[in-house]
């Protein structure tokens, strides 16, 4: 069995952060294994406190994984100070398997989840490090500092920060006001063009923890990285698919649908 690791947040609702990765990672047949970075209190309504992890006792954690589990894959999600993001740079910076970064920014409420002064850390210790970077629109406008409303400025800006950079970018356009769900990934002087018809559901919390763990899934158990981001979105589109409602607000999706069977009780619609 491969192995994945991811390092992020903890949400106490279940449907993003670790728990996505880790229900992810089972769901598509790989051990998961997981580094706190952070610990929010969290429900479907929204982020109401985070308080984050020491990053002494992230890099103990760290240490404790790659001291003694083989690690095949890993998945970095919320890092959201400084000096935890030097730490898991120091710690990967001789790691040789393949690393997926999901830049995360700002919670889907709104809550920012990336003290100001880390982002620029994030960009230039973490990135480097990482075989793709997963940022979504409104988190690529920040670090462009330009407005992207079409898929064909997802590709100009795919395009230019990725070769700015010389890393790899997967840019998701879930926000994109569009008959299909676009995502763009540029990778060796080339972009690829994912798309799936746009899932009108509610029930969406977890969406990019959930696609980035499963791209680190994918690229654990040996698949290239187009292939690997093609698996991904196909799995993510019918989690989103039976997503249900959970709490008063928005709801997760559903990370294992393909275990479940469709009752008269189980209704997605």
């Amino acid at each position: 069995m491969k192995h994945v690791l991811t390092i992020a947040g903890s949400d106490s609702s279940g449907g993003a952060g670790i728990q996505a990765d880790l229900k992810t990672f089972s769901a598509l047949g790989v051990y998961g294994m997981s580094v706190i970075t952070a610990i929010t209190a969290q429900n479907t309504l929204g982020v109401q406190a985070v308080e984050d992890v020491s990053p002494t006792l992230v890099e103990a954690q760290l240490n404790s994984i790659f001291s003694d589990i083989r690690v095949d894959a890993v998945k970095i999600g919320m890092v959201s100070n400084e000096k935890t993001i030097q730490v898991i740079a120091k710690c990967l910076k001789h790691y040789k398997g393949p690393v997926v970064l999901d830049p995360v920014m700002v919670a889907k409420g709104g809550h920012a989840l990336l003290k100001e002064h880390a982002e620029q850390a994030l960009m230039e210790h973490l990135m480097p490090l990482a075989t793709v970077t997963t940022p979504n629109i409104p988190e690529m406008e920040r670090m462009l500092g330009q407005a992207i409303s079409t898929v064909d400025e997802m590709k100009l800006a795919t395009t230019e920060f990725a070769q700015k950079r010389d890393i790899a970018i997967l840019l998701k356009g879930g926000h994109l006001e569009s008959i299909d769900a676009s995502d763009i990934l540029y990778t060796e002087g080339m972009y690829h063009l994912f798309q799936e018809a746009r899932l009108k559901r509610q029930h969406t919390h977890g969406t990019g923890c959930t696609l980035s763990s499963a791209i680190a899934a994918h690229l654990a158990l040996g698949d290239s990285l187009i292939d690997s981001v093609t698996y991904a979105k196909r799995y993510v589109t019918e989690a989103i698919r039976y997503g249900f409602a959970l709490g008063n607000g928005i709801g997760p999706t559903h990370h294992f649908y393909g275990l479940w069977r469709e009752t008269d009780v189980y209704n997605h619609s």
